[in-house]
């Protein structure tokens, strides 16, 4: 549980930048910031790339309620990792921090702010914040220690 304050930073980051870039961009109007990134401000009813956007409202129930379940596993799991373990609840910490910081706006707005746009010549990611970049780490890290540090504590090659 001693990672907790890793989420609540991440929330306290996420929720900062969000509130900037509510009140300093205009709506769906692109801020150079460097190559490749534009600081964009839009707003996403759906999840992942905006999916379930037009929905019709339901998706908002059904997101708020899925961040709250997630959440209730995640701090569960954390508290039952073995002390010492470092990558695993780092890796909890991220996605618990970006899922609080995401249903904070969903409860709030009805919707999710987002507002880092990266591209590469006319083709453009999906519009992200810092909590979607949180949760994006922490899944790959989630990958990496199912996939390659599980296996290696379990077999005693690896330190917890």
């Amino acid at each position: 549980m001693r990672w907790l304050w890793l989420s609540l930073f991440l929330v306290g980051v996420d929720q900062w930048t969000k509130s900037l870039a509510t009140a300093h961009l205009d709506y769906g109007v692109p801020q150079a910031l460097v190559p490749g990134l534009n600081l964009t401000l839009v707003h996403n009813t759906g999840a992942a790339f905006s999916l379930l956007r037009d929905a019709g409202g339901w998706q908002r129930i059904f997101f708020i309620s899925l961040a709250l379940t997630i959440g209730v596993v995640l701090i569960i799991w954390l508290r039952r990792i073995p002390p010492g373990q470092r990558w695993l609840p780092v890796t909890l910490a991220l996605i618990l921090g970006g899922a609080v910081g995401n249903l904070c706006d969903r409860i709030l707005l009805g919707h999710v702010v987002d507002f880092l746009d990266v591209y590469v010549g006319h083709w453009h990611w999906p519009a992200f914040n810092i909590a979607d970049a949180s949760i994006s780490v922490g899944a790959v890290m989630l990958v990496v220690d199912a996939l390659w540090l599980e296996p290696r504590r379990s077999r005693g090659t690896l330190p917890s």
